[in-house]
Parts: C-alpha cells; structure tokens; sequence
C-alpha cells in the first residue's frame, strides 16, 4: 500500500524561509494530485497548496509559497518564503493516487487512493 513520508519544517523566523518535502513510498500505478492541507479539529480540511498538472494555492500563501512535484522522485516540495506567525501549524501531506486492487481469481483494478502523510510541524516565531 502507497505510503506518504513528511520531512522539512520546524522551528523559522517570521521572515524566514523553510520547504517541507513528502514522498510516496510504494509503486502506485499513478499520481494525481500532491498537496498540503490544514486539518483543524471538527472543521473541513484547508487548502495550502495543491498540484494536479496545475498549482493551487490558498489565498493567504499565494505569493509566498511554491509547489512543485518531481514526478520521477515521486516527491512534492513546498517552498515556504517569507513566513508569518501566522503562518504556525501543522501541515498534512495529501495524496491522490491510482493504486491497484487485487478482487482475487486474478482480477485486479486500479482504485483511488487518497493517502495522508503524518502532518510536519511549522513554528514561526515572531
């Protein structure tokens, strides 16, 4: 099964620069889409940046932050300039994948896979 791994992040200054990184482990049989979202308790989650061919952005990191996806590392990247206090908080890795599904007797499909990394910590101190 398709995994994500997180890494990057941690401790910045407002004004500061980090990138947080996500792989998929695993071989699913496509990439859709690769972003970073807001998961805030009881509430839908939050967009921060998306890639899905194109980049999608929350409107309060257009301009500061930049998505981009290595297809052959199967890793996206989100460069995270001028950071705000604001800015703290945890962010999810999202992916949706194309995995395949083994029915048995030999039938397989490839099914959507909609995967979540375990969530990189970003603290901007003022």
């Amino acid at each position: 099964q398709a995994r994500l791994v997180e890494s990057g992040g941690g401790l910045v200054q407002a004004g500061g620069s980090t990138r947080l990184s996500c792989t998929v482990s695993g071989n699913p049989a496509r990439i859709d889409t690769m972003g970073w979202y807001l998961r805030p308790p009881g509430g839908p989650r939050e967009l921060v940046a998306s890639y899905d061919g194109r980049t999608h952005y929350g409107e309060s990191v257009k301009g500061r932050f930049t998505i981009s996806v290595d297809k052959a590392k199967k890793t996206a990247y989100l460069q995270m300039n001028n950071l705000k206090p604001q800015d703290t908080a945890v962010y999810y890795c999202n992916a949706v994948l194309s995995v395949p599904k083994d029915y048995g007797s030999g039938f397989v499909e490839n099914v959507r896979h909609d995967a979540w990394g375990q969530g990189t910590q970003v603290t901007v101190s003022a």
